[in-house]
């Protein structure tokens, strides 16, 4: 026997909110209706959910945009960052994320999350270093750091 729920919350391996599945009875019963998970499908849960669907694109299609306009307006610029740094090029310290986040905005003006900016290692050196930024799933983008001696 199977249950056709909808969704009000994004469930790992079967859907996301709005979306209508078809799952065991016990399943339904015991786990997806009484933790909130999800509501029996009925005529008017049915519309909904549609509705519920369709802000939900909505909402991914206006974050998408906002993100390959970020990317438009930065793909491709150079930011300055000074650091104090030995007589070799070493920095006394490193250069993280929250770094890069306020280079951008200092140099750019454009506000950006640090959980966007991928480093593969601590920059530890000056010169020049390929930073990328991923702001939306499926749009990242390269920015090139230039870290000077303060």
């Amino acid at each position: 026997m199977t249950a056709k729920l909808i969704l009000t919350k994004d469930v790992a391996d079967l859907g996301n909110r709005g979306d209508v599945v078809e799952v065991a009875d016990g399943y339904a019963r015991n786990y997806l209706v009484p933790k909130s998970y999800a509501v029996k499908a009925s005529a008017g849960a049915l519309r909904q959910a549609e509705a519920m669907r369709l802000a939900r694109e909505e909402t991914e299609r206006k974050a998408r945009a906002a993100a390959e306009e970020l990317a438009g307006n930065l793909s491709g610029s150079r930011v300055v960052v000074a650091a104090r740094a030995g007589d070799e090029g070493q920095l006394y310290g490193s250069i993280g994320a929250h770094d890069i986040v306020d280079a951008v905005e200092k140099f750019t003006g454009i506000a950006v999350d640090q959980h966007i900016v991928t480093i593969e290692t601590p920059i530890k050196e000056i010169g020049l270093h390929e930073i990328t930024l991923s702001p939306y799933p499926g749009v990242s983008f390269q920015l090139t750091l230039d870290v000077i001696p303060a």
